[in-house]
């Protein structure tokens, strides 16, 4: 996808979360367009969290995604880390410490391997960081079946990968690249429930050591979220756990209702 390509793996500055990130009072309308697709939006996330995004289709949830991940620009508001504001002098170390796994994951015609390792040259790659990238998104028992394990080749002229070994291919490539903070895309919406809940339990497998946003259709992908942020076009009309929102906000239950 144009994300996966746009975020650029180039070292510069490192960008390190100590505390938390901040969005703060964002707002951002598309050229041309007289509705604001975002407003005054602000979300708090301490570094090691999870935090899920949830709404009705065209609430903002994925503009609000491209604007913290720096592909939009805010037409007000602010993005902070530490409490330092991310401008056009970081953006690259911000974008640097990003891994976004999205809905449709690009593999390319080489080994698994080298698709974990995405765009580091075959020579250059270290396997002790597959491996270990691997038994975190839960790819382990996967890869053993395997004859040829890492070296097996996907795609076109290699085996067909189910939609969930994709999605955990998608994560170990966002740890591969040390992502502290990990943007999922509707990751897991394409997936039936029962390799839905081995790649949520690939991502709670990681969310005591990473700093998780989730944007979800589905509700169980994001039952394990510290908090939940509710948005209703283009604003944020309610924040909780999965336990007080089902029990409070109607917009939430709709939400259920119309998955069940």
């Amino acid at each position: 996808s144009q994300k996966e390509i746009g975020i650029s793996k180039v070292k510069h500055e490192n960008l390190t979360l100590n505390k938390n990130i901040k969005i703060n009072n964002l707002s951002f309308k598309y050229p041309g367009k007289h509705d604001h697709a975002l407003q005054n939006i602000n979300i708090e996330i301490p570094k090691n969290t999870s935090v899920g995004i949830v709404g009705f289709s065209g609430s903002g949830k994925s503009t609000l995604f491209d604007v913290a991940m720096g592909l939009l620009e805010p037409n007000s508001g602010s993005i902070t880390v530490d409490g330092k504001k991310i401008d056009s002098k970081n953006l690259r170390s911000w974008q640097n410490a990003i891994g976004y796994v999205a809905q449709d994951i690009f593999l390319s015609d080489s080994s698994i391997e080298e698709n974990i390792a995405f765009g580091v040259p075959k020579e250059d790659i270290n396997k002790d960081k597959v491996k270990l990238a691997s038994e975190m998104s839960n790819l382990t028992t996967f890869m053993k079946r395997l004859p040829e394990g890492f070296d097996t080749v996907v795609g076109e002229r290699g085996v067909q990968l189910s939609g969930g070994q994709k999605q955990r291919i998608g994560i170990a490539r966002a740890l591969y690249n040390d992502a502290q903070i990990l943007f999922f895309d509707e990751a897991t919406s394409a997936l039936d429930g029962i390799t839905e809940s081995k790649v949520v339990d690939a991502i709670k497998t990681i969310s005591s050591t990473k700093t998780i946003l989730i944007i979800a259709h589905r509700l169980s992908t994001i039952k394990f979220c510290d908090v939940i942020y509710v948005m209703h076009e283009g604003k944020i009309v309610d924040s909780g756990s999965f336990e007080y929102l089902s029990k409070n906000n109607q917009l939430f239950q709709d939400m259920s209702i119309n998955q069940s």
